[in-house]
């Protein structure tokens, strides 16, 4: 490398190490994160883990075989002395004891972030899966967007409304969910693979992080994250490696970190306590990732056409299989010592009518009441508008307790769920107009995600791609079985000549509600082709973020090192 001198150009490109090449836009501020330490740190920790994340997702593909084939879900009989066990997780820390009520959202954009983080809730989950397009824009800002949170220096200026936006002196506590297992980050690549994206999520937060975060608002405990979509208690297993291999090179105490598990699977209701038990040290609970599960459930039983859902507005928390995956789950939590969290409340603020808001908030405590009187020791809103609703609720409920992780059980229910419970059928009808919806939401959806935007309002909803999975694989189902349907009392089958007609007609519908210069410059199109595409496929995809992911990376050539400057 040539001599510095005082006029030297810029870097254009990123210092990395042996082994790690990044074809990402280069930009200075992504580079402050993908500094040669980062990338090293996140480089090491694919190394260490990366068989065992192949293994993982081998036998998940085995699992799903066995459910094909007519063996459903259950308990595994060799794990049954953890499941009786009188084992406990470490004690909650008291920094976060109270979780009544949380919100989430994407970590970028950068005004999303401090308006969360000021919302009043007590945790902020910061979103890099299912609420966030994982462009890389999108991560490479949301990283430094966290690290400014983290230090409280986040700032933004809206010069359009000559705004200044900044933290207050009382924030929520920062969590953060890194991508699931299963997803690769094609902008990175290690040893000419590309890059485990949970790994390059939590190695960048975690290596810039830590120690303010522990100085700050982690009060001698953290980083604090949420961990999605995992099937199966080796799936933690490799986060709590994860763990210890971060803690052992950052020189901090050993279970620093702590995190919670979403349930959102139908496998992982059966490894509730053992997915505890691997993250024992490093464990603050377990969430109802209501949405999610409902995909799962479809995904799980998709060769199965005695298991077909009604219209997803029918699959509530009163469908006999999803209150029996609550109370297991609150029992489970409570029995072990840690956080039993609600579901999200997907409302948001109908702005331009009163009656119609009011009654969408009423919604919103009931279900909520619901919750804490089940046992929850908290819940999640998409918007900051339901905050004080729900905070009323849970407090009104615990009576200045942060949480009911003590208490007796609320009922019995718990201590007698089934197997059988657990997936029993759900019941209600099947409509064309549930058809026509789930086109609707997942092609305005993925149209939005694939334009960069990972959480949508539709229809007075806060929309993510949980949503839009239970369209797309209910679809599926329907089609896949040929289910009937009702069409105003006139009984039809799902085929794919009827999704077609409808698809044409929604279509014609979501241009006529954005109108046709929106809809002509957006990737409505393009989205819908691919909505159509994996609602009629042989085989259904896992996941539908998997399939487009393609579609939203764009290789840089000469990103990688060796830095000229």
């Amino acid at each position: 490398m040539a001599a510095a001198s005082t006029t030297a150009a810029p870097a254009t490109c990123y210092d990395t190490p042996e082994g790690v090449d990044v074809r990402g836009r280069y930009d200075p501020a992504f580079a402050s994160v993908l500094t040669r330490g980062a990338l090293a740190f996140v480089a090491g920790l694919q190394r260490e883990f990366r068989g065992a994340v192949r293994h993982a997702m081998e036998q998940r593909r085995e699992a799903q075989r066995r459910y094909d084939a007519g063996e459903p879900p259950r308990f595994d009989p060799a794990t049954r002395f953890v499941r009786e066990g009188g084992w406990r997780c470490a004690p909650v820390p008291p920094a976060v004891a109270d979780r009544t009520v949380e919100i989430t959202g994407p970590a970028e954009p950068r005004k999303m972030v401090i308006n969360a983080l000021n919302s009043g809730a007590k945790v902020f989950m910061a979103d890099f899966e299912d609420a966030l397009s994982p462009t890389w824009e999108n991560l490479m800002n949301g990283q430094v967007n966290l690290r400014d949170a983290v230090a409280g220096t986040i700032t933004f200026r809206d010069a359009a409304r000559g705004r200044e936006y900044r933290l207050n002196d009382q924030t929520a506590k920062l969590f953060v969910r890194p991508r699931g297992w299963h997803l690769p980050e094609a902008h990175i690549l290690i040893d000419g693979e590309p890059a485990i994206g949970c790994l390059v999520d939590f190695g960048l937060y975690f290596f810039h992080n830590h120690a303010a975060f522990r100085a700050g608002q982690g009060a001698g405990l953290g980083p604090f994250f949420y961990l999605p979509k995992m099937e199966h208690s080796r799936e933690a297993r490799i986060w709590n490696g994860v763990f210890e291999r971060a803690e052992q090179t950052a020189g901090i105490e050993r279970a620093s970190i702590r995190a919670t598990v979403l349930v959102e699977t139908l496998p992982a209701v059966f490894q509730m306590d053992e997915i505890l038990y691997e993250l024992r040290d490093h464990s603050v609970g377990l969430n109802c990732g209501r949405w999610d599960y409902i995909f799962s459930y479809v995904k799980t039983f998709r060769a199965h056409p005695d298991r077909l859902l009604p219209d997803r507005a029918l699959v509530g928390m009163g469908q006999h299989f999803m209150r029996s995956y609550s109370h297991l789950l609150i029992r489970t939590c409570h029995r072990r010592g840690v956080h039993a969290m609600g579901g999200m409340a997907a409302q948001i603020p109908i702005k331009d009518d009163a009656a119609a808001n009011e009654a969408a908030l009423e919604l919103v405590r009931k279900d909520k009441l619901r919750e804490v009187r089940a046992g929850h020791d908290g819940t999640w809103a998409a918007h900051p508008g339901l905050i004080p609703a729900i905070r009323e609720v849970f407090e009104g409920h615990l009576g200045g307790r942060p949480n009911q992780i003590g208490d007796a059980p609320a009922g019995q229910e718990a201590a007698t769920v089934t197997a059988e419970d657990l997936i029993q059928p759900p019941r209600g009808a099947r409509t064309v107009d549930g058809l026509r919806l789930n086109a609707r939401v997942g092609v305005q959806y993925l149209a939005a995600w694939l334009a960069g935007s990972g959480s949508v309002p539709l229809y007075n909803l806060m929309e993510d791609a949980a949503t839009a999975e239970i369209s797309r694989v209910q679809n599926w189902q329907w089609l896949r079985h040929g289910a009937a349907l009702d069409a105003a009392g006139v009984e039809v089958r799902a085929t794919p000549e009827l999704l077609a007609r409808v698809m044409e007609e929604e279509m014609a519908r979501i241009q006529a509600e954005v109108g046709r210069e929106r809809f002509r410059q957006g990737r409505y199109a393009e989205a819908g082709r691919i909505f159509s595409r994996q609602c009629t496929a042989p085989e259904l995809d896992d996941f539908l973020t998997l399939d487009a992911y393609n579609l939203i990376v764009v290789h840089h050539p000469g990103g990688a090192s060796p830095c000229k400057l």
